[in-house]
C-alpha cells in the first residue's frame, strides 16, 4: 500500500505562490502516474494536476497556465508550484498515485488518501 505524506500549505495572499509536495513510499514511484486533487468546504474532492511517469501532464482547466506538476523520481516526490493563487484556491490539497495514464478524474477511483495539506489564499 503506498503512503502519502503532503506538506507546503500554507496561509497566502492572493496573487501569490506557493509549493505543494508530497512523498510517496511503498511500491515503485516511477512506474506511476500521480495527481493532486484539492477539496475546498462543503465541495467534492476535485482534480487539479496529474503527471506520467514520462513526464506528460494534465490540468484542470481551472488551474491550467497559474500550476505546474513535477516530479523527482530519486526522491519519490511529487510537487505542485502553485502561483496567481485565487481565493477559490483555498482547499486541502491531496496527491494520490494514479494506475493508468490518462489519469482518472474522479475521486472515487482511488482507495487510499493521505492527510492533505491546507492552503488558504486570503483575498
Amino acid at each position: 500500500q503506498v503512503q502519502l505524506v503532503e506538506s507546503g500549505g500554507g496561509l497566502v495572499q492572493a496573487g501569490g505562490s506557493l509549493t505543494l509536495s508530497c512523498a510517496a513510499s511503498g511500491g515503485t514511484f516511477s512506474l506511476y502516474p500521480m495527481v493532486w486533487f484539492r477539496q475546498a468546504p462543503g465541495k467534492e474532492r476535485a482534480f487539479v494536476a496529474g503527471i506520467s511517469s514520462f513526464g506528460t501532464t494534465t490540468y484542470a482547466d481551472s488551474v491550467k497556465g497559474r500550476f505546474t506538476i513535477s516530479r523527482d523520481n530519486a526522491k519519490n516526490t511529487v510537487s505542485l508550484q502553485m502561483n496567481s493563487l485565487k481565493s477559490e484556491d483555498t482547499a486541502v490539497y491531496y496527491c494520490n498515485r494514479a494506475s493508468t495514464w490518462p489519469v482518472p478524474r474522479a475521486s472515487y477511483n482511488y482507495d487510499y488518501w493521505g492527510q492533505g495539506t491546507q492552503v488558504t489564499v486570503s483575498s
